[in-house]
């Protein structure tokens, strides 16, 4: 289940970016999703156009995953909120877990990062709607070609992107005696993230995400600018996927994620044996 308060101007596009970012927890696991219920919280002035519009767009989401929204429930509030709960099946000795990957591991990310930023950007209006437009591409893409492809092949462990940014996520990720190195300048980041995090247009949690990681044992190489530390830690919305998989198979696994148009997957680190999170 996730929900949350628009981030976008356009209803329709908050929808859509609501019922993605739901259905990547079952992506994720390596799980097929079944249907979705609606959760959703509207100021009683709003025009029914609005609601439409945002509930049209979730819709649509699931439709793209191929489940319905079979219902939900809606409440008054003085600030909107859309969102779905999500049910999917997997089989139990199936699952891909988040803690389960192995030294030696390539770390794959599927989505460009910053999000946060930008959308931070565009409330305070410093950027306009149009550059904006390919972080709402990449929040209202589902993550599921990704995960079904990432099932063809030996992926260890995976995760989705949110809140916690790729580092809080990251460090979710390392099991006993796992640590991580990242290649800072391998991760794929949205257009104009850099300078927005240069110029401190950042949201107050992609702060309070570095400091966590910083204060879990993650390490920067002197040369890692300061934006790119913040871009590393910027809190996402409807982020990618970050998967764990063997080193041999990694190239044929960028070359399916590319050819079923996941475009930005890279390969941003590894995991080794250690501790913490080193980025170079």
């Amino acid at each position: 289940m996730d929900f949350f308060t628009p981030i976008v101007d356009d209803p329709y596009d908050f929808g859509r970016i609501a019922a993605a970012n739901a259905l990547s927890d079952i992506y994720a696991m390596g799980a097929t999703p079944l249907f979705a219920l609606a959760i959703a919280a509207f100021p009683e002035d709003m025009e029914a156009e609005t609601i439409a519009a945002i509930l049209r767009g979730g819709i649509d989401s699931a439709a793209s995953a191929g489940i319905a929204v079979i219902g939900g429930h809606t409440i008054k509030d003085d600030e909107p909120k859309y969102g779905l709960a999500v049910t999917g099946i997997v089989h139990p000795q199936r699952i891909v877990r988040n803690n389960s990957g192995r030294a030696g591991d390539a770390l794959v990310l599927t989505k460009a990062i910053g999000t946060g930023i930008l959308t931070t950007a565009r409330r305070s209006d410093t950027i306009g709607p149009e550059a904006l437009a390919p972080a709402v591409v990449s929040m209202s893409t589902l993550n599921r070609c990704a995960s079904e492809c990432a099932l063809r092949f030996g992926v260890s462990a995976m995760t989705d992107i949110t809140g916690f940014g790729l580092l809080g996520h990251l460090h979710e990720m390392l099991g006993t005696g796992i640590g991580a190195n990242i290649e800072a300048k391998s991760v794929p980041l949205l257009p104009g993230v850099l300078e927005l995090a240069r110029e401190n247009i950042v949201p107050g949690g992609t702060r309070t995400n570095l400091d966590a990681a910083l204060a879990d044992g993650a390490r920067f190489r002197d040369d890692v600018a300061k934006e790119l530390r913040l871009a590393l830690a910027d809190a996402q919305t409807s982020g990618g996927l970050l998967i764990a998989i063997p080193e041999r198979e990694l190239d044929p696994f960028l070359a399916a994620l590319r050819s079923n148009g996941v475009a930005e997957a890279a390969r941003i680190g590894s995991l080794v044996q250690g501790t913490g999170i080193t980025i170079a």
